[in-house]
């Protein structure tokens, strides 16, 4: 088993499969290629080779330009901001329909504060006997 790669697979000649599908730098596909001629249109092109998808088989990698790389990552980078956080916080408050004027003060207070901090707040009232 190769070790996992970093964010955007390995680039390079560093490949540890034998055979590869391979796509251009246009985005068509070339079809599967033993690891060795992928390497030499690599070279042929002045291009570079990345692993995209490793889960399949064969590995899909891609011939792209350094410039092709950078925006790649770039937007992988914005998409990872985007999404929401995997720890994301679910504070919960229950309190009573009789509850006292300082003490609903208080707890509304403390659901801005987790609002701010971005946390997603379940509020439950329950009925006073």
């Amino acid at each position: 088993q190769p070790k996992r790669k970093a964010a955007f697979g390995s680039v390079g000649r560093r490949i540890p499969y034998r055979i590869l599908h391979v796509i251009n730098q246009d985005g068509e596909s070339l079809g599967n290629m033993h690891r060795a001629e992928a390497l030499r249109l690599m070279d042929q092109h002045g291009l570079k080779l990345v692993l995209l998808r490793e889960n399949v088989e064969p590995p899909v990698y891609r011939l792209m330009t350094g410039q092709q790389i950078h925006e790649e990552q770039l937007k992988r980078a914005e998409k990872k901001k985007a999404s929401p956080k995997q720890g994301m916080y679910i504070k919960e408050l229950s309190f009573s329909s009789a509850i006292a004027k300082n003490d609903l003060e208080t707890k509304t207070k403390q659901i801005a504060q987790w609002i701010e901090k971005k946390h997603h707040v379940k509020v439950t009232i329950r009925q006073a006997k």
